[in-house]
């Protein structure tokens, strides 16, 4: 499996939301050099803390795309066991993987499925990545467009136009951060 090996970072911003930190990575990822180049990932990245520690390393990777696999692979490490959802559509899109599979399959059977399906109706342009290890948990949502453009130099910037967007934008981050959040926990308060 391929890996990146370049990233590029353009916007970084952290903070914390009601119990939990987080961070957002506008982000590209790349691999090969010169006229070979070629992007493995664009787009956010969101780090954050777990609610319970997963004992381990659970990946949702899409299928289709090696390279994103390969990057998760490289960033995680390779000895990694390939778990099925149960549900045709998720497994048809997404290659899970763990290193502890007997603690990864009942998420990957349950929350993490359902917070997959809902994810692929938020975030229509890709499929979400996501990971989960020991107690961090990464989401890369591939997107196209700059999250956070603001208006060239000189021109003014409109709230309604620029801001509000881009509010909507995080909130949408972490409403999305909070699921997988959830959808990661073994805790039963978060049913």
């Amino acid at each position: 499996m391929e890996s990146f090996d370049r990233e590029r970072f353009d916007d970084v911003i952290s903070g914390r939301h009601e119990d939990f930190s987080f961070e957002f990575y506008e982000a590209v990822l790349s691999e090969g050099s010169g006229a070979t180049r070629s992007e493995v990932f664009r787009g956010v990245v969101v780090a954050f803390g777990t609610i319970t520690r997963f004992p381990g390393l659970l990946v949702a990777a899409h299928r289709t795309d090696k390279a994103s696999v390969g990057f998760l692979r490289g960033l995680f490490g390779d000895r990694l066991e390939e778990l099925k959802s149960g549900v045709a559509a998720l497994d048809e899109i997404y290659e899970f993987r763990s290193d502890n599979p007997d603690a990864a399959r009942p998420l990957v059977t349950g929350k993490l499925a359902r917070a997959l399906e809902w994810l692929g109706e938020t975030w229509p342009e890709s499929p979400v990545r996501l990971a989960l290890r020991e107690g961090d948990g990464f989401l890369l949502i591939p997107l196209a467009r700059n999250l956070f453009e603001l208006p060239a130099d000189g021109e003014p910037i409109d709230y309604t136009a620029h801001v509000e967007p881009m509010i909507a934008d995080l909130a949408a981050l972490l409403a999305t951060a909070a699921l997988v959040r959830k959808a990661g926990s073994a805790d039963p308060k978060t049913e």
